[in-house]
């Protein structure tokens, strides 16, 4: 299998395929201002995707992932990171409003308006909810968001808010959005042959975007959401496939393709900021919306339990690398932090300058600079509203449709009290010992904290 390669841009691949040292095409005096921010949410990527965070049993059955395991290498790897839902929608939301998804009726992927009710959920996020650019912008940052969008739009929801409308001052996204950009979408669907922007040029093209933007706005921080569409099924990494399989497939050998091309551009964005000279000034963050799905025998979930769609940690707990490097050590991994998608809205605002606390989440700026804490508040999440919309996965990786976390322990039980079970995570990461029936009293006080949020998220 050819990895993908973009034709237009063959001599920049090469050029940036690594972040080895180049000279600066720009001089862009950045260090007495917020840094830039570019937040890399991949899509449906499992822990074990990514190479530094495998064990020894995936980490000859999966490719490497050199410049991915590079950011890690030049930042901080933190292994209790995790997103706000096991599915994209909801998780984007979380991200985007520093809310749990369900106070905006998000509850799983939107599609078209037949399945968002079935879902019991809405059409699309309200434009009044808090968006992290739109702060971000108050605080003099100008703001982009190149690839998926998926909180509204496509298919026969056409009264969705325009991107520019959550805080954006540029955007181009893929078709499961209001806007979608018409040279990846030339049919009414996700991807077509006739795209001029090809599927397997996707995340190349986001990437360029990304750096095109940087380059032409110098006197002012920047705020990104590199948001691409890989590594979604079903795979499509070059044209061979293409005309093999028109629908893509959920095979190794293709994931395999997309993962390492995946890796390749993480590579050119990383050159690229050093080649403009804003390097030690940019914040990245590398994350995925939720876990992956297949999982190729939990293969790519690693040590963790369950999948996308799924309240274990296979589908929630997510890899999340920080490189600053005008702020964060080298080579640290924090074990100790537990993050949650919506503590990057209060964080990054305060990394901007701005003061308060917002949303649901916490302020985690410290963690996110290499000083470990522990947190606060509890998390929660819920996935499921009904048995029709939300049966799957199948089997033993189907969890109850709440969970909480507070400390080490994580309860899962159904929004009407039963299938309590109960984990002490820092003992059983990988869930497969069920401690609720020795430790009654403490289920029924997590119990209690987990019902009654739920009965506080709009209905």
């Amino acid at each position: 299998m050819t990895i993908r390669l973009v034709l237009p841009i063959i001599g920049l691949v090469l050029l940036f395929s690594s972040f080895g040292p180049s000279r600066p095409t720009t001089t862009q005096k950045q260090t007495n201002r917020p840094p830039n921010i570019i937040l890399i949410l991949i899509d449906d990527m499992g822990s074990a995707d990514v190479g530094c965070y495998r064990s020894s049993n995936s980490a000859s059955q999966l490719p490497p992932t050199p410049n991915i395991d590079r950011l890690a290498a030049e930042g901080i790897k933190f292994t209790n990171y995790y997103s706000a839902a096991p599915i994209c929608s909801p998780s984007r939301v979380g991200l985007l409003t520093g809310n749990v998804p369900g106070k905006w009726r998000i509850t799983s992927f939107l599609a078209e308006r037949k399945h968002n009710r079935t879902c019991e959920q809405a059409d699309f996020l309200d434009a009044s909810a808090p968006s992290v650019a739109r702060e971000l912008k108050t605080a003099g940052y100008t703001t982009a968001h190149f690839g998926k969008w998926h909180m509204g739009g496509g298919r026969d929801v056409d009264n969705a808010p325009g991107i520019r409308q959550y805080g954006f001052d540029e955007y181009a996204s893929t078709w499961e959005s209001p806007d979608p950009d018409p040279l990846l979408t030339s049919t009414n669907w996700i991807w077509a042959k006739s795209d001029s922007v090809k599927r397997w040029n996707r995340t190349a093209y986001f990437v360029d975007k990304t750096l095109d933007f940087l380059k032409r706005n110098p006197s002012k921080p920047c705020y990104i959401n590199l948001w691409p569409d890989d590594v979604h099924t079903p795979w499509v990494p070059d044209e061979t496939t293409l005309n093999e399989f028109p629908k893509g497939t959920e095979k190794p050998r293709e994931f395999n393709a997309v993962l390492a091309d995946l890796d390749v551009q993480i590579g050119r964005l990383m050159a690229g900021l050093k080649a403009l000279g804003i390097d030690d000034n940019t914040l990245v963050m590398f994350t995925s919306d939720n876990g992956a799905l297949p999982t190729f025998q939990g293969k790519r979930s690693g040590e963790f339990r369950g999948s996308k769609l799924s309240l274990y940690e296979g589908g929630i707990r997510m890899p999340f690398i920080v490189r600053y490097p005008a702020k964060t050590p080298k080579g640290r991994t924090d074990n100790q932090s537990v993050i949650s998608a919506i503590d990057l809205r209060p964080t990054l605002l305060s990394l901007a300058g701005k003061k308060g606390s917002r949303g649901d989440g916490e302020n985690v700026a410290a963690v996110l600079v290499g000083k470990p804490a522990s947190r606060k508040k509890p998390l929660f999440w819920e996935y499921g509203r009904n048995n029709e919309s939300f049966r799957y996965p199948e089997g033993r990786d189907k969890s109850p449709n709440l969970a909480m976390r507070e400390g080490n322990w994580k309860l899962l039980v159904n929004a009407d009290g039963s299938g309590a079970e109960l984990y002490n995570l820092s003992t059983d990461p990988s869930e497969q010992t069920d401690v609720s029936s020795q430790n009654a009293k403490l289920v029924n006080d997590l119990k209690a904290k987990v019902l009654a949020w739920r009965s506080g998220l709009a209905k």
